[in-house]
């Protein structure tokens, strides 16, 4: 499946890095490696636990919104980071194993979505910020010394 695909590449786009090199910022807007991991975390809550239980995002214990996902905290870590987005990962795997691509869910803020959608929208999400993440990941390599 392509979004398995592309939420391995994004948890190991950290492969290899230290804790400041994924924290460090390349771009005036808040994505780093690790904000990127992070951000992807909240979209598998998102789109796999908000839209298909209905759960305010406060009770799945996810940001807000989009923008708050890419903060990093002081306890954030690439382990802890990393942690976490296998963590969810493993849970929307198990919230879509009983779902076919022409269910409806309704718990999106846009209002009912078949999960075909919705697969497509985390694809184009994921794929997206793989292509950010090995920007960042070049960038990062390209300064290191030798």
């Amino acid at each position: 499946m392509f979004i398995n695909e592309h939420r391995q590449a994004l948890y190991q786009c950290l492969e290899g890095m230290s804790d400041s090199e994924a924290r460090r910022p390349l771009v005036p807007s808040k994505t780093t490696l690790l904000g990127l991991v992070k951000h992807a975390a909240f979209v598998e809550q998102v789109w796999f636990n908000e839209a298909i239980t209905a759960r305010s995002r406060a009770d799945i214990g996810c940001s807000a919104g989009p923008d708050e996902s890419f903060d990093l905290t002081s306890e954030d870590s690439i382990e802890s980071v990393r942690a976490d987005y296998r963590r969810i990962c493993a849970e929307s795997r198990t919230a879509t194993a009983g779902l076919g691509l022409d269910d409806v869910v309704s718990g999106n803020r846009r209002g009912p979505l078949p999960m075909r959608w919705i697969y497509l929208h985390v694809l184009r999400e994921l794929a997206q910020h793989c292509g950010h993440a090995d920007i960042l990941r070049e960038q990062i390599l390209a300064d290191r010394p030798g």
